[in-house]
């Protein structure tokens, strides 16, 4: 019998597949670093470049929603050990403050709770690392988790 994935190998199958069909993901994070994951959490670090910043340059909120999006799905990954994580159902974001260019993006995200159908998440994004670290972004992340039955009848 095969040992189960860990979660930072779910999470790790989890990208590798999903990052080959999207264009959205391959565009914003193409640099996405997965620094570590546990059971139900994932930690990762991003460079802001050129591709992530508004008009004002400062990091653009689709970035973020974009991000939250993405990290809720890894943390869904770490917990159950699905390599597909779902669809949206909800997400909400709140902007605290901002990041420009060169600045590094801590990603930490959890799943507060994963059912049969549903999973539940949080999401912060900071800029800088370790202890010099503030928040720019939390969010909170609802999917729809589409089991191997429902997956092939989307397809």
């Amino acid at each position: 019998m095969a040992a189960s994935p860990t979660p930072l190998e779910s999470v790790q199958a989890c990208w590798a597949r999903i990052s080959q069909g999207s264009p959205i993901y391959k565009l914003v994070l193409s640099d996405v670093i997965i620094v570590s994951a546990e059971k139900g959490s994932m930690v990762a670090s991003l460079k802001v470049t050129e591709n992530h910043i508004n008009s004002k340059k400062g990091l653009h909120g689709s970035v973020s929603a974009t991000i939250v999006d993405w990290a809720g799905g890894m943390a869904i990954a770490a917990y159950s050990g699905l390599e597909k994580t779902g669809v949206s159902t909800d997400i909400h974001v709140s902007y605290v403050s901002s990041a420009k260019v060169g600045d590094t993006l801590t990603i930490e995200a959890k799943a507060s709770r994963v059912g049969t159908n549903m999973g539940f998440t949080t999401v912060t994004i900071y800029k800088g690392e370790g202890e010099n670290k503030s928040v720019v972004i939390h969010g909170t992340h609802s999917k729809y988790i589409l089991r191997d039955r429902e997956a092939s009848k989307s397809s």
